[in-house]
């Protein structure tokens, strides 16, 4: 039974005439909405401090540590600073387009837990489309970027709107493409049917261990690298270079305006990691989680902070790629690859195969994938080796900046 019809079932023993049932739903879903809501900007708040503690920590910083308890409260401090910033609409704005960009910017985002499947029976709503429902709501953040950027009247903000379309649309096509692998493989676009599919029984105990990711890692890896161009982080986020374009579509705004499209961004990334989640990492499956009532919710959250801490571990590593290697890498590497992976995924589920060789079709699924991440993988160490990229620890210098301690060779040696 799904959480509403238990929720809907609880207000008619209370009393609820039957014929009133239509309005004890629409307060369940009204109420639960609005919880949700909140729960989300509370969220937003806790990755924002994550960020900050995780990236200092990466660059041998403290991070915050004055307000509350290991500077918890420094992000309330932030918002309730950017509550009282006077907001500031350009002159020659499209006033209704700039106005209407950053709630657009949330609404999807938002949107999303509709279909997020944090337990067993605990899903907003069980559409059949599921899949496909976040596909669509990803155009629309797009959109409320390209709003913002071409409703500002300034030429900085309109470039971005145009880097925009060109790098969130580009990779786009094979995070949509990437996400259907799952759902070929089990026929179903439902999220909660593709959580299920993800166990693993051994005898009568569901260990919760059949994850998508050991048969699909090429997938699952294309999926991630295109969530980090997706969520606008490092190494791509060139729609906020500062270097280039000062601050990016939203250089214009200021006050709770300005705060929302970063609370979209903060919460898109942590969104896209539970979207990983479900399609590759089991979702609510784990060890008893389905016995154990709200260890699934758990294992879901927990899987769902490991991801964003990648994100933010690769955010405070790697360096930002110039613009026409991330769209090289779209698509002379990302599309291709992930097209192909498709094709002989559809082309081998469909192989006349006999009894005892029913296993066939899913080694060779696999074997692709592995030959996908070896490919990417190899790119990517290409590129770190062309470029030069090294990390933190590779020079030491042989004095210390302001001190008396001499260079152990002379200069030019």
């Amino acid at each position: 039974m799904n959480w509403s019809d238990v929720l809907v079932d609880m207000q008619m023993r209370l009393g609820a005439p039957e014929e009133l049932r239509w309005l004890a739903l629409t307060i369940t879903y009204a109420v639960v909405a609005i919880v949700v809501a909140t729960l989300s900007l509370t969220l937003a708040l806790v990755l924002i401090w994550i960020t900050r503690k995780v990236v200092s920590r990466i660059q041998d910083r403290i991070g915050p540590n004055r307000q509350g308890p290991y500077g918890l409260f420094q992000t309330v401090a932030d918002a309730l600073k950017l509550m009282s910033k006077e907001d500031i609409t350009p002159a020659n704005a499209d006033k209704i387009a700039y106005a209407l960009a950053p709630v657009l910017s949330v609404f999807p985002v938002l949107m999303t837990l509709a279909v997020v499947t944090f337990a067993p029976g605990f899903v907003g709503a069980d559409l059949n489309i599921s899949v496909l429902y976040l596909v669509a709501l990803g155009s629309v953040g797009i959109m409320a970027a390209l709003m913002a950027g071409w409703s500002s009247n300034n030429k900085y903000a309109l470039l971005s709107g145009f880097r925009v379309v060109a790098q969130l649309l580009s990779y786009e096509i094979p995070m949509v493409l990437a996400m259907l692998t799952p759902v070929l493989l089990v026929g179903t676009m439902r999220t909660q049917e593709l959580a299920r599919a993800q166990s693993l029984y051994i005898g009568p105990v569901n260990l919760g261990l059949g994850w998508f990711v050991f048969l699909l890692p090429g997938a699952a890896l294309i999926y991630f690298i295109s969530a980090l161009a997706e969520a606008e982080q490092t190494p791509f986020d060139l729609l906020e270079a500062e270097s280039e374009l000062v601050a990016g579509f939203h250089i214009e705004y200021s006050g709770m305006r300005f705060a929302m499209f970063f609370l979209a961004q903060f919460l898109n990334a942590f969104f896209l990691g539970a979207i990983a989640v479900m399609l590759f990492f089991g979702s609510w499956q784990g060890p008893f989680a389905d016995q154990i009532p709200g260890l699934g919710f758990i294992y879901f959250m927990a899987k769902s902070f490991l991801v964003y801490l990648a994100i933010q571990w690769i955010r405070g590593t790697f360096p930002r790629v110039r613009i026409d290697q991330m769209m090289a890498f779209a698509w002379k590497v990302l599309v291709p690859l992930v097209l192909a992976l498709i094709l002989l995924q559809m082309i081998v589920m469909k192989l006349p195969m006999p009894a005892w060789g029913q296993w066939i079709p899913y080694v060779l699924v696999l074997v692709a994938n592995l030959a996908v991440v070896a490919y990417v993988l190899s790119i990517l160490g290409r590129y770190f080796k062309g470029e030069g990229v090294t990390t933190k620890r590779a020079f030491e210098p042989k004095s210390l900046i302001g001190t008396t301690v001499p260079v152990s060779r002379p200069m030019g040696h």
